[in-house]
């Protein structure tokens, strides 16, 4: 699990807004000039689930489940790639046997396949960041 400390900025209805500073561990990461984990900056405010019933000006420490962060990981990075692999090979297998060009029906696959995975990564975390696994909790008030 993920895990930074912050300051609760606001409550609202099961969840609290709070303000972070993005920790040591960030620099060592080879994603943190591209991570939006924590938002861009040095400082972000992150929307968090709070069951435990924190405060305002409470300091709490809010975690992201590492497996929920592979999940949207795999569906940022890797499922285009696929995408686009599998794009170029379906354009190859169609110029090849219709006599066209195979670089020209290639390079439309992959970028047509990436098209359509543009939009599956677009539905489908439109519907992951509806589901409780994908958002931050608070795990604990620091006192």
């Amino acid at each position: 699990m993920a895990k930074e400390e912050g300051i609760v900025l606001r409550t609202g209805l099961g969840t609290a807004w709070v303000m972070t500073t993005k920790s040591d561990a960030c620099d060592s990461c080879n994603a943190k000039d591209a991570c939006n984990m924590l938002g861009g900056g040095k400082d972000s405010e992150i929307e968090a689930i709070n069951k435990i019933g924190a405060k305002t000006d409470d300091r709490v420490v809010i975690g992201f489940e590492s497996s929920s962060l592979f999940k949207a990981s795999f569906l940022l990075y890797i499922l285009p790639i696929v995408f686009m692999i599998t794009g170029a090979l379906i354009g190859q297998k169609f110029s090849l046997k219709y006599g066209l060009s195979e670089t020209l029906f290639s390079a439309g696959g992959a970028f047509l396949s990436f098209a359509v995975a543009f939009l599956l990564v677009r539905i489908l975390g439109d519907k992951m960041a509806q589901k409780d696994a994908y958002k931050a909790k608070i795990i604990k008030i620091v006192r």
